[in-house]
């Protein structure tokens, strides 16, 4: 496993490094890791990826992701949590198997935000029980970004490929997600702050694609099994099947939701002056289920 490291900082950040160890002797040691394909999604609910197994050579796609970048820099605040250094964006899309056909679900209107669209992380979701939400929608000139929907099309194919969907509309929930902070000393905090699932559905899959990561430390993304849910990777029943960093533009991981848990720890500034980020696209996918 690549950059593992105190996944906590603070009492027991020791001890967790070591369990984490004994983890990783007792696993092969290049489970997980990017360059493996994406047949561990389907072997043991979770792969890691790089640009090169995305297709996307070097300096091929700089124009559109600085402009996704661009986006990210003005992320607004997480309106349901201040004063955790987090800022998001949210919207919803709709593929259609039969005809190639994606298509992006516009939002509501909204007094401050312009456009929302309602988003859950499931009824087990541990900050936000059973709460309707809405998050500012992603802006209509970044949905035909070349790069972007590349992304998306590609994490729509490792999902028609493991399951027999080709019959159904697709759910895409698309979110921005950046963690900044300003100065040493901030933390910047994901959501939820805890080993989680988003909806334990087994027709659920979640990709994540690093944007990018400037002079931050932590982050650690933690991958362990379903009973891991609600707890944090330190705890000693914690069950952890992989520790790794997110460190090159691109860089990412896909998980099937109902077979891991999973978790990103928080970031805090770096040793360079000047503010720190860490900035990811989160892609969750899953069948359309109609509602009548």
């Amino acid at each position: 496993m690549a950059g593992t490291g105190h996944l906590r900082h603070g009492p027991g950040g020791d001890l967790l490094e070591e369990h984490v160890e004994k983890v990783q002797r007792r696993s092969h040691s290049d489970a997980g890791a990017p360059g493996e394909g994406m047949e561990g999604l389907r072997v043991r609910g979770f792969a890691r990826y790089g640009a090169a197994q995305l297709g996307i050579s070097a300096g091929s796609a700089l124009r559109d992701l600085a402009r996704i970048r661009e986006v990210f820099a003005a992320l607004p605040p997480d309106p349901y949590a201040p004063g955790t250094n987090r800022f998001r964006r949210y919207s919803h899309a709709v593929y259609l198997p039969w005809k190639d056909e994606l298509s992006w679900i516009p939002g509501t209107p909204h007094p401050v935000h312009g456009t929302v669209t309602d988003f859950s992380q499931g009824e087990d979701d541990p900050e936000h029980p059973q709460k309707r939400r809405v998050l500012p929608d992603i802006p209509e000139a970044l949905r035909g970004n070349a790069l972007l929907l590349r992304l998306l099309r590609w994490d729509i194919e490792q999902v028609l490929f493991l399951k027999n969907l080709g019959n159904r509309p697709l759910w895409a929930g698309v979110h921005l997600i950046r963690l900044g902070v300003d100065r040493p000393g901030q933390d910047a905090v994901s959501s939820p702050n805890c080993l989680h699932q988003d909806g334990g559905s087994a027709s659920t899959f979640t990709f994540a694609h690093l944007i990018s990561r400037t002079n931050v430390t932590g982050g650690q993304n933690v991958i362990a099994t379903p009973g891991s849910a609600g707890l944090q990777p330190e705890d000693p029943w914690t069950d952890i099947h992989a520790a790794f960093t997110l460190t090159d533009p691109l860089d990412g991981y896909a998980v099937h939701d109902h077979r891991v848990s999973h978790y990103v720890g928080p970031v805090r500034a770096g040793s360079e002056p000047g503010p720190g980020e860490r900035s990811i696209l989160i892609v969750g996918l899953a069948p359309y289920v109609p509602q009548l």
